[in-house]
């Protein structure tokens, strides 16, 4: 796993709760789906993750979502696959959403959710990135046997086993007619729990335990406009009388990819708006045009057609299209690389997209290429690009590691010329240093030279909107959170001193290992009244410096344990936190018979805290993922220690 990179997987149900839809917006109106009831609620699925620079594919097949009623009775299904249930990639969805489908939910308070996945041989699929990171246990563009992934806690039989996910909510959703609500549950991809990977002495192969399981939790979505949609498939099923909309059938993708790729149909049914106001670009890939439209008069053969579309939310709930491209094939509109930034060849003017193949798509960017930056609660911004031609590729304005869809000129041209780049994410990650009360650097090296950056980063403005607090009320300027704890935001006027103390240490192990310093994931935004014409930190997650795999120096007392690690000539010292609420999150790994078991323990229970203390013998070996602090310490946010066959090192 990429231990400086975060990942996070959302199950995210946007609950666009309305006696009736319409309204609102700059697109003027048009139910997202039918009606709903004044008892009822229309409540949108989503699912998202952020970014995988090891991983092309982390495929898993929801099943389905309920809903627990607050004081009992029957859960309520918010979501059901289709008998063809797709796979969906997590490693597409970088901090983006994934539309699943709609349901008309009865009003009323729920305080969890129960998220099913499918576990049988097969339903999970791994296959390595193009260009992992150094070290990185598996080779470039590896599809992992199915024999070699165990999924953790299935329940049932073949082959029809299931991993149910049970998740309490931070705070109750209140689902109630004319109201607009959200919830967002984030599963942790970077995790040390979630992908195991785990190779016995002598057996040569890793084993991948998949651990759906306790990385899975509620973040709470306050901000609807604000959430970035993936690029959502489907057929027109009709054009609107008024030519205000159309309604597209949803449809996903196969994964793996087949050629020609093919598309799997649900039965959801999506209402798309088209900009009336700021106009949505049209795309028309068999007669390779394109033009800016603002009612679908002009599109009588649309009906039928395949169609990819950059959308985004309306504070009423309603979906409105930025960008459609539309095709007598689904090959057509779906042949576009969409995945993570791998290269950004500025000698030669090339972009290397990773596709979910694992396989690098080079593209070639010319003078007319444009570049947008999804900015959905910003509906002119969103429909307007941020640059055009081959100046944008310089000073790292694109690095690795952003998430893009790109649409090229011609899908069987040789070399394929990037028409548009979709930018969905753009987050700077690395090592920090230099924090001061206007900025901080960040440095990140990779594994191929080119790839390297050092980017200095401003805060945005103390006047720029940037999102909601946990009491709804908005927040303005740069905000910032640990990795671990992601419902407990900083912001406001303090929010810079603390971020500067939060990220001023480090920990010196000695010899080839030197100081593990602070490290974080950074959110940016263009064009911010701090950085015109260019990049500026919204929001930046401390996250967990990995050390290598260590041995217990001495034991847990007092909170704190030593270790030493394979390079290093000076023992960290770590501090445990038992806590309720901001615990250390601790796990055990048990490889028995070639079997990899993955168990949470809870460690503000005294039986929980006894069985680390006894697993944190003198020589046991443990994995730390942790922050250094101002005294020299590691604070730990997660740690492992092994049972059974210890892991080679």
């Amino acid at each position: 796993m990429d231990p400086h990179t975060f990942r996070l997987l959302s199950v995210s149900v946007a609950a666009t709760l309305l006696a009736a839809c319409g309204g609102g917006g700059s697109s003027g109106s048009a139910p997202l789906s039918s009606a709903p009831s004044a008892q009822n609620g229309n409540v949108s699925m989503l699912i998202s993750d952020a970014s995988s620079e090891d991983w092309a594919t982390i495929g898993v097949k929801v099943l389905s979502i309920a809903l627990v009623p607050q004081g009992g009775g029957s859960n309520v299904t918010v979501y059901t696959a289709p008998s063809t249930v797709p796979m969906v990639n997590l490693a597409e969805l970088d901090q983006i959403a994934e539309i699943l489908g709609n349901s008309s939910v009865p009003v009323g308070t729920y305080t969890a959710a129960v998220l099913t996945l499918s576990a049988n041989s097969g339903d999970v699929l791994l296959t390595v990135a193009a260009n992992p990171e150094t070290g990185f246990a598996e080779a470039a563009g590896t599809t992992i046997p199915s024999d070699r992934i165990q999924v953790q806690h299935a329940q049932g039989t073949a082959p029809n086993l299931t991993v149910p996910v049970n998740v309490d909510f931070v705070s109750p959703l209140v689902v109630s007619a004319g109201q607009n609500n959200a919830l967002d549950l984030e599963f942790d991809l970077g995790h040390p729990a979630f992908l195991v990977g785990h190779v016995p002495p002598g057996v040569g192969n890793t084993l991948w335990a998949v651990n759906f399981n306790g990385p899975l939790r509620h973040h709470p979505l306050r901000d609807l406009p604000r959430l970035v949609l993936r690029h959502l498939y489907g057929d027109v099923a009709s054009v609107a009388a008024d030519n205000s909309a159309i309604t597209v059938t949803k449809e996903f993708p196969t994964v793996p990819v087949v050629s020609p790729e093919t598309a799997i149909a649900t039965t959801q049914s999506l209402q798309i708006l088209a900009d009336s106001a700021n106009g949505t670009i049209f795309y028309d890939v068999d007669a390779k045009t394109r033009t800016v439209i603002k009612d679908f008069s002009a599109e009588s053969t649309l009906t039928g057609k395949s169609v990819r579309i950059a959308a985004r939310y309306q504070e009423d709930g309603t979906l409105v299209a930025t960008r459609i491209w539309a095709s007598s094939q689904f090959n057509n509109v779906w042949l576009s690389p969409e995945g993570h930034v791998l290269h950004v060849d500025t000698t030669n003017n090339i972009v290397t997209v990773a596709n979910e193949s694992g396989r690098g798509v080079d593209l070639t960017i010319d003078a007319n290429t444009q570049f947008f930056f999804r900015e959905p609660q910003n509906p002119s911004a969103d429909a307007t690009s941020i640059a055009t031609g081959t100046a944008f590729l310089t000073n790292h304005d694109l690095v690795r590691g952003f998430k893009v869809h790109a649409s090229v000129l011609d899908p069987l041209a040789v070399p394929l010329v990037a028409q548009s780049i979709d930018i969905e994410t753009a987050v700077y990650t690395g090592k920090i240093s230099a924090p001061d009360t206007t900025g901080f650097t960040l440095t990140r090296i990779f594994g191929m030279a080119q790839d390297d950056y050092v980017y200095t980063l401003s805060y945005i403005a103390d006047a720029t909107a940037n999102g909601m607090d946990a009491g709804g009320n908005a927040i303005t300027g740069f905000k910032w959170w640990n990795f671990a704890y992601p419902t407990q935001v900083t912001s406001g006027a303090d929010a810079i001193a603390s971020f500067v103390s939060a990220t001023d240490g480090s920990v010196n192990l000695g010899g080839s290992m030197g100081t593990v310093p602070s490290r974080g994931a950074s959110f940016v935004t263009w064009n911010d009244p701090a950085n015109p014409n260019g990049w500026a930190a919204r929001a930046t997650i401390l996250t967990p410096s990995t050390l290598p795999l260590g041995l217990v120096a001495t034991g847990l007392a007092n909170d704190a344990f030593t270790m030493t690690v394979i390079g290093g000539t000076t023992a960290a010292t770590v501090d445990v936190s038992a806590a309720a609420g901001s615990a250390t999150l601790v796990y055990q790994v048990d490889c028995t018979g070639g079997i990899v078991t993955v168990s949470p323990i809870d460690i503000t229970t005294s039986s929980g805290l006894a069985a680390l203390t006894s697993g944190l013998s003198v020589g046991a070996p443990v994995k730390v993922y942790g922050v250094p602090q101002a005294n020299g310490t590691l604070k730990a946010y997660v740690l492992t220690y092994f049972t059974g066959q210890a892991p080679a090192q």
